[in-house]
């Protein structure tokens, strides 16, 4: 379910706004502006304000669209088919710091920090369960830290926020060094481990965990790890905190599937964020999005499946097809991996706003064939079923990437073990439809490898898993791979069987985005520069 509510809030360098929260999980009837002080009086006020600091995961700018599509749709596993344009910009790079899409990742993620903020520094004012209140802040405080990891992990230096605005005239703040904002975000996201609620207690994935925070430390830890900071000493790290997530039991990959609906388990994962179903065993986090209300006053729908698939038939479920496959992910499954005609389909639909037929691919029709990881036609028809819009929920932590996680940083701490295999090859096993924990001759990776081809296996497995899920981008500026895998991208495209007309199309993002080593991070958007005169532009921008 899904509901409005609005209090107080001011967003760093922003005007103030009403603080909204749509979740399904975290559901709040409307009420009217309040002032802070005359606010988080009772449990029930601090449970209102923890769901308002969700909300922005579900803005257009992340998790509804932004982070996956708009700056996750020009890599080595996926384009943008049609022309750029004010909506499409950032697929193509052809964007500046006027641009909506970063100007509205920036205002979103400080929109959650200020939000965050307040709720902490009145966490104590009700009389209520010590252990209830804890886990808020615990949620609280992992939050606040993990809007702050988006904003330096796609910004660099930004100012870090770690009390709420209360003179709106004080704007100017200078931006904090990369690494002090990790060293911050790092110690918040410790101790909110601390405090926060296991997994099978709070019963879905729109709520913080201990397992989630654990996870997304490993994640922090490995993006520290790589290129721009390079400290190297946070595998270690990252290998701890993920080996938390797997000896905690409270996680598993998803076996189980229905056979009248799919072949694998694997698509049996997006196939119930269709149907709205939780399984907190293979999905530790998600970003809630309802589109299954008959008042769809407070309905708030994501993307997902709106860029897959292309379809008018809205019963069907529309779709664009705004996210075609490369050459290279299509070659990255092997013989008998089920998530390859998963991952991208092997049909496309020839509708009409009545009908919709499959047709299928043709085999030499490689790059021109669309993501299909998210399928509206699972979408039960008791739904409201929107042109753009869906209640297909963003899978942020999936246990198959901490177990990857978990592999890779094994493998550069200690090499290329029997803990990095096993890791690995649980992922490779439910991939071809195999038990996760039987040895397989057909799914498991090669033994023997050298620590270097081992990481270039992760590197592909991470792609055939995870393709899509908005982690390629930042996996390969960390690995410091970027610009040599965009190149090769823009090379295939170009000596593909495409049109010349498609060739010049799609290699333009590409091209442009191995012009200049601005494009690793995004430019400090207007709305910023314009009001915080203490900032300063990214280098390039």
């Amino acid at each position: 379910m899904m509901k409005r509510l609005a209090i107080y809030v001011y967003a760093l360098g922003l005007l103030g706004i009403f603080l909204s929260s749509c979740q399904k999980i975290l559901d709040k009837e409307p009420s009217d502006f309040v002032q802070p002080e005359n606010y988080y009086n009772s449990e029930n006020d601090l449970n209102f304000a923890l769901a308002g600091v969700y909300d922005p995961l579900g803005s257009e700018y992340l998790y509804a669209s932004g982070l996956w599509f708009q700056f996750g749709d020009c890599t080595d596993e996926s384009f943008y088919p049609n022309s750029s344009n004010s909506f499409s910009a950032p697929m193509f790079y052809q964007y500046d710091y006027t641009n909506p899409f970063v100007g509205g990742l920036w205002q979103e993620c400080y929109k959650g920090i200020e939000r965050a903020n307040l709720l902490l520094e009145h966490i104590d004012k009700p009389a209520m369960d010590e252990r209830k209140r804890q886990a808020i802040a615990g949620e609280a405080l992992f939050l606040r830290a993990y809007y702050h990891f988006l904003l330096v992990s796609n910004f660099g230096a930004v100012p870090l926020k770690m009390a709420s605005t209360t003179n709106v005239s004080s704007v100017d703040i200078p931006a904090t060094p990369a690494k002090e904002v990790y060293e911050q975000l790092l110690q918040d996201m410790r101790e909110a481990e601390t405090k926060v609620l296991k997994a099978t207690e709070i019963g879905n994935a729109s709520h913080v965990s201990q397992t989630t925070v654990q996870g997304i430390l490993a994640r922090v830890c490995l993006y520290m790890a790589g290129y721009p900071l390079k400290d190297e000493t946070k595998y270690g790290e990252a290998l701890e905190w993920a080996k938390k997530v797997v000896e905690s039991g409270e996680h598993r990959l998803l076996e189980s599937y229905d056979t009248g609906l799919t072949n694998s388990a694997y698509s049996q994962i997006f196939i119930n964020h269709a149907q709205d179903k939780y399984d907190i065993g293979e999905c530790l986090w998600e970003a809630d999005f309802n589109m299954n209300e008959g008042n769809s006053a407070y309905a708030e729908g994501g993307r997902l499946g709106t860029y897959q698939i292309s379809c008018v038939n809205v019963d069907t479920g529309y779709a664009s097809g705004g996210i075609r496959t490369t050459i290279k992910l299509y070659n990255l499954y092997g013989e008998g991996d089920l998530r390859r005609d998963w991952a991208i389909t092997p049909f496309t639909f020839e509708s009409t706003q009545t009908t919709a037929v499959r047709v299928p691919q043709p085999a030499n029709n490689i790059i021109n064939r669309e993501s299909g990881k998210w399928r509206r036609y699972f979408e039960p028809n008791s739904f409201i079923k929107q042109q753009y819009r869906t209640g297909q929920n963003f899978p942020i932590l999936r246990y198959a990437d901490v177990l990857l996680m978990l592999a890779e940083a094994e493998n550069e701490v200690n090499g290329p073990t029997a803990i990095a295999y096993e890791a690995i090859n649980q992922v490779r096993r439910r991939g071809y439809g195999l038990p996760v924990q039987a040895y397989s001759e057909l799914a498991d990776a090669a033994p023997g490898l050298a620590q270097s081809d081992f990481r270039q296996l992760i590197m592909d497995e991470r792609a055939r898993e995870l393709c899509f899920e908005a982690l390629r981008k930042p996996d390969l500026i960390r690995w410091g791979t970027f610009t040599d895998v965009l190149s090769a991208t823009a090379e295939e495209i170009m000596t593909s069987n495409a049109s010349t007309t498609n060739k010049s199309r799609w290699v333009l993002g590409y091209n442009t985005a191995i012009s200049s080593p601005r494009y690793l991070l995004l430019p400090i958007p207007a709305l910023e520069i314009n009001v915080n005169k203490a900032i300063k532009q990214n280098p390039g921008w």
